[in-house]
Order: C-alpha cells, then sequence, then structure tokens
C-alpha cells in the first residue's frame, strides 16, 4: 500500500521543532558520506505546446534523488517551475516527493513537496542562527517577502526561542506589509515591515535573504562586525543576493552544498574562495571564532534534506494513519 498525503495531510504532522534535530542529522550524515545524491538532472519542458512560440518550452522540469544510509526510505524529489503561473494564480514552484522501501524497493509514499521543501529550507536557517550568530538576543532581518522569508523567520524562531529580540522585513513592495502581519501572528517577537534595505540590515545580529533576484539585495558596507548572513535564494549563476562587498568582508563563508554554492551569482567571482561545509559546524568540527566575524552560510538546498523530512512525515502519518492509501 503507498500512503498519499495531500499539502494539509503534511501540514497537519509537520512540526519546525521535530524538525530541525532531523535536518541537523541529515547533514552530518552528508558531511560523513554516509549519503547518496546523485546529480540532480533539469530539462525544459512544455516545448510545442505554444503554437507561437513551438521552440519555447513552458517551465523546467527537475528530478532530485537521494538516500541517506541506514534510513528505511529511498526518496526522489520531483519539481516543476513554470514562471507564467503567478498569472495563473498557481505557484511557480511544484514539488512531489516519491518514497519507496530502501529495502524492497516497493512504492510507501508519495506527498505534496512544496511545505516540505519550504519547511527543511527554512531549517537551514534556522540552524544556522543557533550555531554561528554570536550568543545573546538576535535582531534579524529578512530581505524577502514571500514564502521562504516566512518559513526562515519561524524556523529560527523555533531554533532559538526567546533570543531572537526582533524582526525587520524588507521587500520592494507591499507585500511586507502582509508578510509581517501574518509573522506577528505566530512568532513571539515583534515583527516590523520598513521601507529600505538599509533599516532592514544595519545593527541586524543575523541577515537572511530569501528573494528570486539576479542583483544584490542590501549593500555589504551596512553589515555590522559579527553579522551571520544567511543566503537562501540564489541557486543559479543568473541569480544574485550578495554584493562583493559582503564576500570579502566576511571572515569564513560556509555551504550546504559548496561545489554547488560556488556556481551561484553570490559567489561566482571568487573561483579562489573556500567554502566550509555546513555540515562540519553542526558536527562540532568548526564554528564561530569570535563575536567580531562576519559570517556567511550560502544555500543551495540538498536532496538529503527533501529524503529526510520526508522520511519524518511519512512516519508521523502512518501512526497517526493520515492521508489516503492506494495499491498500486
Amino acid at each position: 500500500m503507498v500512503r498519499v498525503l495531500s499539502d494539509s495531510d503534511v501540514a497537519s504532522v509537520l512540526d519546525l521543532e521535530a524538525l530541525l534535530p532531523i535536518i541537523a542529522d541529515a547533514f552530518e550524515r552528508q558531511y560523513a558520506g554516509a549519503v547518496t545524491r546523485p546529480d540532480r538532472p533539469h530539462y525544459p519542458i512544455g516545448t510545442g505546446l505554444n503554437p507561437d512560440q513551438p521552440t519555447e518550452p513552458t517551465g523546467t522540469g527537475l528530478c532530485m534523488p537521494a538516500y541517506v544510509h541506514g534510513a528505511s526510505y529511498t526518496a526522489t524529489k520531483l519539481v516543476t517551475v513554470c514562471t507564467d503561473n503567478a498569472e495563473r494564480g498557481l505557484p511557480t514552484v511544484t514539488a512531489q516527493i516519491s518514497l519507496a522501501d530502501a529495502e524492497t524497493g516497493q512504492p510507501a509514499g508519495y506527498l505534496a513537496g512544496n511545505r516540505i521543501t519550504s519547511a527543511r529550507t527554512g531549517c537551514i536557517g534556522g540552524l544556522a542562527a543557533r550555531e554561528l550568530a554570536v550568543d545573546g538576543s538576535i535582531d534579524l532581518a529578512v530581505i524577502g517577502a514571500g514564502t521562504q522569508a516566512r518559513w526562515q523567520t519561524r524556523a529560527i524562531a523555533a531554533a532559538i526561542g526567546s533570543a531572537l529580540e526582533s524582526v525587520r522585513i524588507y521587500s520592494p513592495s507591499d507585500s511586507r506589509l502582509e508578510c509581517a502581519a501574518d509573522l506577528s501572528g505566530e512568532i513571539d517577537a515583534p515583527v516590523d515591515p520598513v521601507s529600505s534595505p538599509h533599516e532592514a540590515v544595519d545593527g541586524a545580529t543575523v541577515v537572511v535573504t530569501a528573494t528570486t533576484s539576479t542583483d544584490p539585495v542590501f549593500p555589504g558596507d551596512t553589515l555590522a562586525a559579527g553579522t551571520l548572513v544567511v543566503a537562501v535564494g540564489a541557486y543559479t549563476p543568473e541569480m544574485q543576493e550578495l554584493d562583493a562587498t559582503t564576500i570579502e568582508r566576511s571572515d569564513r563563508v560556509f555551504g550546504d552544498v559548496p561545489d554547488e554554492a560556488t556556481e551561484t551569482g553570490d559567489l561566482r567571482e571568487f573561483p579562489d574562495l573556500e567554502v566550509a561545509p555546513f555540515g562540519g559546524v553542526l558536527a562540532g568540527e568548526v564554528g564561530r571564532r569570535s563575536d567580531d566575524e562576519i559570517l556567511v552560510l550560502e544555500s543551495v538546498g540538498s536532496a538529503v534534506l527533501d529524503a529526510a523530512t520526508a522520511e519524518y512525515v511519512l512516519d508521523r502519518a502512518d501512526e497517526g494513519e493520515i492521508g489516503t492509501t492506494v495499491l498500486l
């Protein structure tokens, strides 16, 4: 039997505080080499559908497989990116995750994947704030006001609790108002929309960038000594959130997948830059050396985190008999 979980089913069992240690363990296993994570192929989809532009695709498809050694399931995330979906009232990115029994290869679960992707990415920022921010109260700046801005803030609040002193949200559109209002009802710290990147970043302890920008989203000379920057938006050479000043001022740069992080627009101008694996931080082998260091975590996402999160979700759904079971 295969358990099928809708987005609402996933939401009913997903808990960020419970997920944080699972994501930390997945990072440690990836760092230790105890995972199998093949390259993720991507390919154009929809070519030929539009008679006016028969050679133009409608979007991109991606396949993201991963297996955490010793896990009960192997996972494959199927993703589509269709930029015109905003005009249709549909998500630009849509994901589903297929789980198969790792011993028998039999199908076990088929899960709506958008919320899983959002939560596991949010946990990256949460773990980074817990492990790499200067000890003490944290003033958080979030550049971006979309889905991931919300999940980053939620996960940071879950990871550091009462240490979160304040949150400032900036986006060039009025979406920052709605984002701040939504988060104000979810976390204990005050959340304020601000009118400029400078106002958001000035004096912040942790800065999160969660945008789809192709240009830097804040000036690096605004960063105070000791700031942690968590960049989760750029994952291609064309996308960029951080300017050269931010990278030049940073004492160290970490990456969730270092080789892929160096290919983003944030880091491509620094071919000799050493990017340390974030898994080493969670394994206790490296961390912040002084309160004055400016640190950067560049995140591009890893299917290993999807696999670990999906197994956690499916196990909880099995326990609660949530979702629909079908025989394939």
